[in-house]
C-alpha cells in the first residue's frame, strides 16, 4: 500500500511540474512517429523531466491516440498535462513546409523556390538577400540589401553593396508557411554559423584571407567540380593561379554571367564585359558566384598542393581530369569534351 500511495504521488507531482524556467521551445513531431520518440525529444529539448511519466499519462489519458504531426510552440514552464493537451488539440498546429536548396544553387535558385512555395512576403526575399551580381552602389546607399552582419560576424568582412549571395546555406530545412522571408535567412544564416567552425575562422585568418574570399572561392569550386578530393586539388591550382598572378579562367564564372551551362564556352563568351568574368580579369570575381556546401569551403580553406595546373570535365562521365603542362591539356581537351 505504501508503495503504491508513494508511486501516486510521484506520479501526480510529475505530470503536474514543469522541467524549466520560462524557454520558449518550437517542438516537431514528424509522420511516423512513436510515444517514446516524442516522449524522447521532449527529454532532450528539456521540456519534460520524466518520459516515463510522460507515457503514463498519456496511456492513462488515452491522449498517445491524438499526437498529430506538425510544429508547436511550448515552454519549459509548462507541465505535462499542458504539453500534452497543446500537441493534441488541430488549433494548435502550425504548418509547416520542407524546403531543400542544392549546393551550388544562386539566389535567383533560391528565389524561385520560395515563391513557388507560396511563402508569405516571398517577394521580400530578394529584397532582403540583394540580386545577383549587383553592386548596389550604381543604384545608390539607400537601395542597399538589409545589413545582417550587425547579428552575424562572419558577415563583417563581406562588401555592403553587395548582397549574401554565398552566405546562405545549401541544405534541408522546415519553414512554418507563414515564416517572413527574414525568417527564413535567419534560419539560413544560423546553420552557416554552426558550418565555418571556430578553427576554420582561425585557419582562414592565419593563411592572412578573410571568410568573403574563402566563400567565393568556395562557390567557383562548388560549380567546377563535385568530389572531395578534386574540389582540393582544384582549390590549390586555384590559389596557384592567383599567387601567380594569373586569370582563374574558371568556366562556372561564364555560366553565372550567361545564366546558361554549356559543356564548352566560345571564345566570344570569355570575352563577355563583367567583372565576374575570370577569364578577362585576374584574382577572385567581386563575390560568390553559388551559395557553396561545407565541402567546398573546406576545400578552399584546406587546398592541396599538387603539380597540376589545368583540369577538364569528361563531359561523357562527369570525371576531372587534370594535366600537368598546357599541352597534356589540349590533348585532354580533344579527347573528353565531345
Amino acid at each position: 500500500m505504501l508503495v503504491s500511495f508513494l508511486f501516486v504521488l510521484m506520479y501526480l507531482k510529475g505530470v503536474n511540474s514543469s522541467a524549466g524556467s520560462g524557454n520558449d521551445k518550437t517542438f516537431v513531431i514528424t509522420t511516423g512517429q512513436s510515444v517514446d520518440d516524442i516522449a524522447e525529444n521532449l527529454k532532450n529539448e528539456k521540456l519534460i523531466k520524466s518520459k516515463f511519466i510522460f507515457k503514463i499519462y498519456t496511456k492513462l489519458s488515452g491522449s498517445q491516440l491524438f499526437f498529430q504531426p506538425g510544429s508547436y510552440n511550448l515552454n519549459s514552464t509548462m507541465n505535462i498535462k499542458e504539453i500534452v493537451y497543446n500537441m493534441t488539440k488541430k488549433t494548435f498546429l502550425k504548418p509547416e513546409e520542407k524546403l531543400t536548396f542544392i549546393e551550388g544553387w544562386n539566389l535567383n535558385d533560391y528565389t524561385s523556390l520560395i515563391k513557388k512555395h507560396n511563402f508569405n512576403n516571398a517577394n521580400d526575399f530578394s529584397e532582403l538577400v540583394g540580386e545577383v551580381m549587383l553592386d548596389y552602389r550604381t543604384v545608390g546607399k539607400d537601395s542597399y540589401p538589409y545589413d545582417y552582419s550587425v547579428d552575424y560576424s562572419f558577415l563583417e568582412d563581406k562588401p555592403k553593396y553587395y548582397g549574401l549571395e554565398g552566405y546562405l546555406f545549401p541544405d534541408t530545412y522546415r519553414f512554418f508557411t507563414d515564416a517572413t522571408a527574414d525568417d527564413i535567412i535567419r534560419k539560413m544564416l544560423d546553420n552557416f554559423d554552426k558550418k565555418l567552425t571556430a578553427k576554420m575562422r582561425k585557419d582562414i585568418s592565419s593563411q592572412n584571407k578573410t571568410i568573403y574570399e574563402i566563400i567565393t572561392m568556395a562557390s567557383i569550386i562548388q560549380k567546377e567540380v563535385q568530389s572531395e578530393n578534386d574540389m582540393k586539388i582544384v582549390s590549390g591550382i586555384f590559389w596557384d593561379r592567383i599567387d601567380n598572378g594569373q586569370a582563374l579562367e574558371s568556366c562556372a564564372t561564364l555560366a553565372y554571367i550567361l545564366g546558361e551551362n554549356k559543356k564548352q564556352y566560345s571564345y566570344e563568351d570569355s570575352r563577355v564585359d563583367s567583372p565576374y568574368n575570370t577569364y578577362i580579369n585576374r584574382g577572385l570575381p567581386p563575390g560568390p558566384i553559388s551559395n557553396p556546401g561545407l565541402k567546398a569551403i573546406e576545400a578552399a580553406t584546406y587546398p592541396e598542393k599538387t603539380d597540376y595546373n589545368y583540369f577538364l570535365t569528361n563531359t561523357e562521365t562527369g570525371e576531372t581530369i587534370f594535366s600537368k603542362t598546357y599541352q597534356e591539356h589540349l590533348i585532354n581537351k580533344n579527347k573528353y569534351i565531345k
